[in-house]
């Protein structure tokens, strides 16, 4: 296969996926290429993105490769598609972040290191695919352990948890996540700093402040 075909077909995969793709997976759609020259056409197909100033560039993301639209667009995107940028309130984004930070924490530590209850948080941000239960710790009760998931990568434009900043460039993040898939949806969020009215992190705070303990 020649090069520019290769990148004609590494972009069609992309943009049909809307997704992250690893390696792995484009290198068994395309079985006739080796993997090294598909990686290298991607390296080749992102700088090309950015020296031509594009409305799109390539990113690796999330263990895969992905097609976003660039930050500065996101409102024209989000108003095509009328579309409503995740908001991440601060009990969220705490939360979050701790467990970001601490994989496999369990719930009561998190709450030791908050200082309050967050069982209403952690429901909301497993609703919203950022968190899962890895497992179950051996102490009384096996209380369950919790990791953030590739959708946390995903949203912060983050290859692996190696790539996470010092806690305060990930607060920032949270008012810099305009570097969205151009496929399916288009997202942003605002400044972590200010409250949110998004209604469902109100009600994550308002089940925080009210759940019971595990």
């Amino acid at each position: 296969m020649e090069e520019d075909q290769l990148k004609s077909v590494l972009e069609s995969l992309l943009f049909a996926a809307g997704e992250p793709v690893s390696l792995t997976r484009l290198a068994g759609a395309i079985e006739t290429v080796p993997r090294e020259t598909i990686r290298a056409a991607l390296a080749a197909m992102a700088t090309a993105y950015l020296s031509e100033n594009r409305g799109i560039f390539l990113e690796e993301v999330a263990g895969g490769y992905q097609l976003r639209t660039r930050k500065e667009y996101a409102g024209y995107v989000r108003r095509l598609l009328a579309t409503k940028p995740p908001r991440l309130s601060r009990p969220l984004l705490e939360t979050l972040a701790i467990i970001a930070y601490r994989p496999n924490i369990t719930r009561p530590e998190i709450e030791e290191l908050r200082g309050v209850d967050c069982g209403g948080v952690l429901e909301t941000l497993g609703e919203r695919g950022l968190i899962r239960i890895s497992g179950r710790k051996e102490a009384p009760g096996r209380p369950a352990l919790y990791e953030t998931t590739p959708a946390f990568l995903e949203l912060f434009g983050l290859k692996s948890l190696d790539d996470l900043p010092n806690l305060e460039e990930f607060q920032a993040l949270n008012g810099t996540v305009g570097d969205v898939p151009a496929a399916p949806s288009a997202t942003a969020s605002p400044d972590p700093q200010q409250p949110s009215s998004d209604p469902e992190d109100a009600a994550g705070a308002e089940k925080e402040r009210t759940s019971g303990t595990e």
